[in-house]
């Protein structure tokens, strides 16, 4: 492991890991939280239907992106050098960035043609994950010859 008080992406790679963590403990909460919260979060009015007929799909599905986001939290320690380094650990903290970022810049246009969710839904979520985009590209940037390592 690297050691994290020398290693310049640290500290973004934390707050990365700290935001995708929080990001799914969130998706979690929509999960025990019922129909109000998935619709409180935005995950449409469907999803929010089917969780209060009791239909596992919106379970399912959010503990999907629980896992994911979890994942991608470690990657992010993994990073930082507070976890071993897992397998890939450049290619899939650029990849993390990068679905970050396109989820980020790319939502709210296809919401105006779409209509699915509001627009100040749109616009807050999408600014958020842009931030997060932007704290896992610029500690990837930071450590880059670290993660080689």
């Amino acid at each position: 492991m690297v050691d994290a008080a020398v290693h310049p992406g640290s500290p973004w790679l934390l707050t990365g890991a700290c935001l995708s963590i929080l990001a799914a403990l969130a998706h979690l909460a929509c999960i025990v939280g019922g129909p109000e919260w998935y619709r409180f979060f935005g995950a449409g009015e469907a999803m929010a239907r089917a969780a209060g007929r009791g239909e596992w799909t919106p379970t399912l599905v959010t503990l999907g992106i629980a896992a994911t986001l979890f994942i991608w939290g470690a990657y992010a320690l993994s990073g930082a050098g507070v976890l071993p380094r897992l397998p890939l650990l450049r290619t899939g903290l650029v990849v993390i960035a990068a679905i970050y970022l396109l989820r980020g810049l790319v939502f709210v246009p296809v919401n105006l043609v779409t209509r699915q969710y509001s627009d100040g839904f749109a616009v807050i979520s999408s600014l958020i994950v842009l931030i997060y985009g932007v704290v896992y590209a610029i500690g990837t940037a930071k450590a880059w010859e670290h993660l080689a390592r």
